[in-house]
């Protein structure tokens, strides 16, 4: 029986930064992942995955001391957006040192954050990370929880973090209710080359019944595309030959970048909103996908993760440093009301968000055409959505008053 202060069940991003994050707080912390850090891609091949990390959560990459690791291998800053309706007027150019900003977030390759992360967690002397394994039993005990693997190993811990997704095992061996909706769109993940150099801007183009997003990589002709699609026109553009895809995604993208070369294969995955009733349990928090997805269409997802650690680690270190019970669910109800707090306004944004841009109705596509226009133009409205994408409402004062490099 292997005795820890807190065990995190999943090894991806967020979990491995909660682990890293906990550093120094002389907590015992172990990390059970079903699987090693995957392999970074060659350089030549970039990751079909990749997240639009913004200023908060460099914030705490920077604070786990893994954000000079990040860059050393693939993270490209880009420096605005655009966004704007395909057949339209309606558009909205965001530029970064205009606002203030010398960039405004990174497109990096999952991998490249995961496996920088899992090499700072082995390096540490409080985390020890047990991997590939994966948990069998909870039984929630008064004082601590104690947990069986599937080789019969068995721990203990005064608090147990779900950071294992969004079908999470442990959330529903909780009994943790759960709100999803089906957005009823799939998103198709791929790489392309442009004609057209992409000038460090991501875009954005809202076209009827998709949104498609050009994320800028480090080779100034590479993007990597996220395209969310009804069902059944995804599968066709998932199995349909490279030139009609092609052509498809040139036309859709108003050839804003010129024409596209698909490079590699391409994935799709379903699209589900999910909203977990509760945050926290006895001697439970969720983190990440485990409590909450949204729509990819603002890349705020596993921000919203890295936002759930940040605040998670000031509440433990405030309990600790007060000596009180870090797994007592009456504690963990503050993280849990900020945490609940933020995503709630989140999901509504941006279901509201999509359902505008939904649709051919032509009253409809003149009131957000016009929204987009006025948006472009009135003072004080960029700073205000920059601030919002960029994280910086969301980062708790503790990690807000360290400095950005």
């Amino acid at each position: 029986m292997q005795a820890f202060d807190i065990v995190i069940s999943g090894g991806g991003m967020v979990g491995l930064a909660l682990a890293c994050g906990l550093q120094g707080t002389g907590l015992r912390v172990a990390v059970i992942e079903r699987q090693g850090p995957e392999v970074i891609p060659p350089a030549e091949q970039p990751a079909l995955r990749v997240s639009a990390i913004n200023a908060a959560s460099r914030h705490l990459l920077q604070h786990v001391q893994v954000w000079e690791a990040i860059t050393a291998q693939r993270a490209n800053p880009y420096r605005g957006m655009e966004v704007w309706e395909r057949d339209s007027f309606g558009r909205i150019a965001f530029d970064g040192a205009g606002l203030g900003y010398p960039e405004l977030g990174h497109i990096i390759e999952n991998p490249v954050i995961q496996q920088a992360l899992w090499r700072r967690a082995e390096q540490l002397a409080e985390v020890t990370l047990i991997a590939p394994a994966t948990l069998r039993q909870v039984a929630w005990g008064e004082n601590e929880a104690f947990i069986t693997l599937d080789d019969d190993r068995m721990l203990t811990a005064r608090l147990v973090v779900a950071a294992d997704g969004a079908r999470s095992w442990l959330r529903t061996h909780a009994d943790i209710p759960l709100t999803f909706w089906d957005y009823q769109h799939h998103a198709l993940v791929a790489t392309v080359r442009t004609a057209r150099p992409h000038g460090n801007i991501a875009r954005q183009t809202f076209h009827g019944d998709g949104i498609l997003a050009f994320l800028p990589l480090s080779d100034p002709h590479l993007s990597s595309i996220v395209w969310s699609l009804p069902p059944s026109v995804a599968q066709e553009r998932l199995t349909a030959p490279a030139e009609a895809f092609n052509a498809a995604l040139a036309m859709n993208f108003s050839l804003a970048l010129g024409l596209c070369e698909l490079l590699g294969e391409r994935q799709t995955f379903p699209l589900t909103g999910r909203y977990a009733r509760n945050f926290a349990a006895h001697r439970l928090v969720l983190v990440g996908d485990a409590a909450h997805t949204v729509h990819p269409l603002a890349g705020q997802g596993v921000n919203l993760g890295f936002m759930d650690v940040a605040e998670l680690l000031g509440e433990v270190r405030r309990l600790r440093k007060a000596g009180k019970d870090i797994g007592h669910y009456p504690y963990l109800r503050r993280y849990e009301r900020s945490r609940k707090h933020s995503v709630a306004l989140m999901l509504a944004g941006m279901q509201g968000f999509r359902e505008l841009f939904a649709g051919h109705q032509s009253l409809k596509k003149w009131v957000r055409d016009a929204g987009l226009r006025l948006a472009d133009t009135l003072p004080g409205v960029k700073p205000r959505f920059i601030k919002q994408a960029m994280g910086l409402n969301d980062l708790p004062a503790w990690l807000a008053a360290e400095p950005l490099d």
